[in-house]
């Protein structure tokens, strides 16, 4: 079945059938997720070059940059998704089959993000100042990536309960009067995919915005770091097809240790800059 009929009824918006096939050319079917996703790499890496082009990084740089990145995001995506899921596969073959879904965001980020390093290392480029410009791609990529999500009536967040760490508490109430609630097929949930588009929306504004005033190099990454595990760590809670470890979901896991290193780094290295530069202007005076 490629048809989900959706509706967003606390915003006016009645029932609706979405297809997820974009295209069909014989028996061969382009879904309306590959296309999005693809969408979001070539925007991503645009915005990011529009940076990079300011520290030296050449056209080419860039295209040896995502040919390496790209294939080695999803191989992340898939290896952590397989990982989590591993008593569910019974052979090589159901490992690697991607086109039956089972990708993982925070695989595919981390397999591109070893994957860029090891490039810019390779290359000789400022990985610091590289990390920075990067970023704000990076969360653009997820931006629209996530509506790949809708598109395919999938991740989204159950009306009944919410969940922290294992802390389970019912938000029915919330949920029937939630603005932003979504039905599919008869069935109401929670937008998750909204939510975080619109959570790392405000998260790529605000790095644009700061991006000149940031106090060292690496900053721009850990304000990544920070706002979107944040926002994940948050969201997550509501998700109805969450990774386990034991009771613990392990993207909200993961995304509790991404806000709180990020932030921690960011009080840390912004004293440690404010020390030296004002140690140094009074070396001056």
């Amino acid at each position: 079945m490629t048809t989900s009929t959706v509706s967003f009824p606390g915003l006016g918006i009645l029932p609706f059938e979405l297809n997820r096939v974009a295209l069909s050319l014989g028996s061969v079917k382009i879904y309306w997720y590959g296309v999005i996703i693809c969408l979001g790499i070539v925007l991503g890496f645009a915005v990011a070059y529009l940076r990079m082009r300011k520290i030296g990084v050449t056209g080419d740089d860039l295209a040896d940059i995502a040919l390496i990145c790209v294939p080695s995001a999803i191989v992340g995506a898939r290896l952590y998704y397989v990982l989590a899921e591993l008593e569910s596969y019974s052979s090589l073959y159901e490992m690697i089959a991607i086109w039956n879904g089972g990708l993982a965001i925070y695989g595919g980020v981390i397999g591109g993000v070893i994957a860029f390093t090891l490039v810019c290392r390779y290359k000789k480029k400022p990985l610091l100042k590289m990390y920075d410009c990067a970023a704000p791609g990076l969360i653009l990529g997820q931006i629209i990536g996530r509506w790949g999500n809708f598109f395919n009536a999938e991740a989204y967040g159950i009306s009944e309960s919410y969940d922290f760490f294992g802390k389970t508490t019912d938000i029915t109430a919330f949920s029937e009067s939630n603005p932003l609630r979504m039905t599919i097929d008869g069935m109401t949930v929670h937008p998750t995919f909204l939510y975080e588009s619109l959570w790392n929306l405000v998260g790529f504004v605000m790095m644009n915005i700061f991006f000149g005033k940031k106090a060292f190099d690496g900053e721009v990454l850990l304000w990544y770091l920070t706002w979107y595990g944040l926002g994940r760590c948050l969201i997550e809670g509501l998700r109805g097809d969450s990774l386990y470890i034991g009771s613990i979901r392990v993207s909200q896991l993961i995304a509790f240790i991404c806000f709180s290193a990020g932030l921690l780094a960011i009080i840390v290295l912004r004293i440690k800059t404010y020390n030296e530069r004002k140690k140094e202007n009074g070396n001056n005076n």
